[in-house]
């Protein structure tokens, strides 16, 4: 028979084996977690917000942890000090890291969009009315967007747009200011910032397509992509792919949902209603729908053409394009044909 005393310890005992076993269970059920980092104002934080809403990380298998980061270089330290597992940057930076022994590679979501833009009623009909002019840029010396501009004047018109202009390197918000004063004759800003000269009156001088076109570029060029460290994808093979199937569902809904849009209008920070429509419409038009053969072909050729004007600067020790620099595990997800509820939403 047990006495009193020893009954009480086996119900203890008992108890400590059933709450260690729930919580072994629970523990067991708990979905893995992927810590993002993110800059604190970009753009990319109102497809995190639709992830979070519609709870798409608990439907794709797991738990998005969000770190908000103060800038683009915050964003790569925090990558190689594996304080976060994925950030957005640029296929460049991932190549210029393969060529230093860094297993970095990036799965491609947006595309180079935007130009030159002028006044709606600036006189210039092509670069070369540009000559004497005061150029802004945005992204300094090594801005994809002037170096491909570069390339673009000389090839199209024999016009060497660095040297015959007067260019001046700015942070994106002074040149939307200056541009909007009529301090600037002309300026190439990052997407959302030349969203919002559209929306006042400016206009597209010579369009990232065209620039392509000249250099014989005909498929869409990737710009931005989720990166990550290949070795901890590999560890994490269900966590990478529900991650970017989440990403791709909440595009979706971007791309085919304007109520969605009303719903995080807050976070675009619109100053009016053509504003906000202008950032739908340009977000809409930048995104990736298919990177296959021709488009890394594309993109082998764009380095070529940037890695001749931007040089050390802007490829550090890559000679060409590594072709790790994309990662490609899953056809599917690298090809998706949006839908559109509505046309006008394009």
């Amino acid at each position: 028979m047990f006495k009193g005393a020893e009954i009480r310890r086996l119900l203890i005992f008992s108890l400590v084996v059933i709450v260690m076993a729930i919580s072994m269970k629970a523990f067991a059920k708990k979905s893995p977690n992927v810590r993002l980092g993110v800059l604190k104002y970009g753009t990319v934080n109102w497809e995190v917000d639709v992830i979070k809403h519609h709870k798409l990380d608990k439907r794709y298998g797991f738990t998005l942890d969000v770190l908000s980061l103060g800038s683009k270089n915050a964003s790569a330290v925090a990558l190689q000090s594996d304080a976060v597992d994925i950030i957005l940057t640029d296929w460049l930076w991932v190549n210029r890291q393969r060529a230093n022994d860094k297993d970095i590679t990036l799965f491609p979501t947006s595309i180079a969009t935007g130009g030159l833009y002028v006044a709606n009623d600036s006189p210039a009909k092509d670069v070369r009315d540009l000559a004497n002019k005061r150029v802004g840029i945005a992204g300094g010396e090594v801005d994809k967007n002037w170096l491909l501009l570069q390339a673009y004047a000389k090839a199209q018109y024999g016009f060497d747009i660095k040297n015959e202009t007067k260019p001046s390197f700015m942070s994106p918000v002074l040149l939307n200011v200056l541009m909007l004063r009529g301090e600037l004759d002309a300026g190439i800003n990052f997407w959302h910032y030349g969203a919002r000269l559209k929306a006042k009156g400016h206009r597209l001088l010579v369009t990232v397509p065209e620039i392509l076109h000249a250099l014989h570029i005909e498929n869409d060029v990737p710009l931005l992509g989720w990166a990550f460290k290949k070795p901890w994808a590999e560890q994490h093979a269900n966590s990478i792919k529900g991650f970017l199937q989440a990403s791709l569902a909440a595009k979706q809904i971007l791309y085919s949902s304007d109520e969605e849009w009303t719903r995080i209008r807050g976070l675009t920070k619109a100053e009016d209603d053509e504003v906000f429509t202008r950032l739908q419409t340009e977000y809409r038009r930048g995104l990736l729908h298919r990177f296959g053969l021709q488009e890394l072909t594309a993109t082998k050729d764009i380095f070529a053409v940037l890695a001749q004007h931007g040089g050390h600067s802007l490829v550090g020790n890559a000679t060409s394009l590594d072709e790790h620099t994309f990662y490609a595990f899953d056809q599917r997800l690298l090809s998706w044909n949006p839908v559109v509820e509505d046309e006008s939403a394009r």
